[in-house]
């Protein structure tokens, strides 16, 4: 009995030592994805009442001075430094989307994976300004990823029918995360979206 008691409270111990997950969150299985591929609602979008980015306040202050970028340049990185501010000065980053490296903070943005239009037009529209600020600064579901700059911004509000990252090896984390996000916050997909979504998840 003691024997074992000795062994948990080490398994505890290295658990608690382990070293934070610099990473998205870990998002759910592709079976799990599945399941709530076929729970979400099937409409087409309706950007009625118009779209606007204002809506989706960023970023929000996580810790100290540390707002939600920072936060997530700190997690996503190794060997980050940052300044009194809480800006990230130095680091190592590797965009997942990509496979591209890089020591410059500035090279990167910080992706919505789900991206606010896309979320607009499938529901946060009817949302209250809080819901919709705390979508965009969620660092609990796999919604916030540091990526490269340029490639975000081809990447745009364009949903998985329009564009998965070019890394192939990482399409199933990206599609499981984005199934994900859209069932937590029950958001609708349209049939395109269906279709492509369920045929990633297929060869996950």
């Amino acid at each position: 009995m003691k024997l074992s008691v000795v062994v948990l409270l080490s398994v505890v111990s290295s658990v608690l030592a382990a070293p934070t997950p610099r990473a998205l969150p870990t998002p759910v299985t592709a079976a799990t994805a599945r399941t709530y591929l076929a729970a979400l609602t099937v409409a087409a979008e309706s950007n009625s009442p118009a779209y606007d980015r204002t809506l989706f306040k960023t970023w929000d202050i996580i810790s100290g001075t540390c707002d939600t970028r920072e936060t997530v340049l700190k997690r996503d990185g190794t060997n980050v430094v940052t300044s009194s501010a809480c800006a990230a000065t130095s680091g190592n980053w590797v965009s997942p989307y990509d496979g591209v490296a890089t020591t410059l903070a500035s090279d990167l943005d910080i992706d919505h994976l789900v991206p606010l239009k896309e979320a607009w037009v499938s529901g946060a529209r009817l949302w209250t300004n809080a819901q919709r600020e705390a979508f965009a600064n969620d660092l609990t579901r796999p919604q916030l990823v540091a990526v490269t700059d340029n490639l975000n911004q081809s990447k745009g509000d364009k949903d998985p029918a329009e564009w998965v990252p070019p890394l192939v090896s990482y399409r199933c984390t990206y599609v499981r995360a984005y199934v994900q996000v859209k069932h937590f916050y029950n958001l609708s997909v349209d049939s395109a979206e269906k279709a492509a979504l369920t045929s990633y998840l297929a060869a996950c």
